[in-house]
């Protein structure tokens, strides 16, 4: 009841890292397989299925801990643009002869797009603070037409 499926492809990963998130606990059961029958449907080659898994991991990442992950992807760039900045600062202080006016707007491009993600994660965390009250809600209107349905059943 508490568990939400978006992904479409395959519900497994995201159901394992959902009930982590939240603090469930997962067992396994032993299930035995058939043998090599056919090719799968589902499962193309497994660089495929890496690729779409990789995709799923990133998604719920992005869903459950967006202010981390947008924080990481900013820090990337900013870096990258301090860096040059900080080359344009050290050379244009030594007296170099040359502008460098390239280096100076792809550093600022650079650090602009790192403090929008970072701008973008803040968003996007308010945002899961929203998340997780609708889904505390949807819970709860879960466990209401359970009890309902139960009642109706008993009388």
């Amino acid at each position: 009841m508490q568990l939400n499926v978006f992904n479409e492809y395959t519900y497994t990963l995201e159901t394992i890292i959902q009930a982590g998130q939240r603090g469930m606990v997962i067992t396994w059961v032993p299930i035995r397989t058939n043998g090599y029958l056919r090719p799968s449907r589902l499962v193309k080659s497994i660089p495929a299925y890496i690729k779409q898994s990789i995709l799923t991991i990133l998604r719920i990442f992005m869903t459950y801990r967006p202010l981390q992950f947008f924080f990481i992807l900013g820090s990337i760039p900013f870096s990258l643009g301090t860096l040059l900045g900080v080359r344009w600062l050290v050379l244009f202080l030594e007296g170099s002869m040359k502008a460098r006016v390239p280096s100076l707007v792809l550093a600022a491009i650079l650090i602009l797009i790192g403090f929008q993600l970072w701008v973008f994660g803040l968003v996007a965390d308010l945002m899961a603070v929203n998340r997780k009250i609708l889904e505390d809600i949807q819970l709860r209107l879960r466990r209401a037409e359970l009890d309902a349905n139960v009642k109706q059943k008993v009388f």
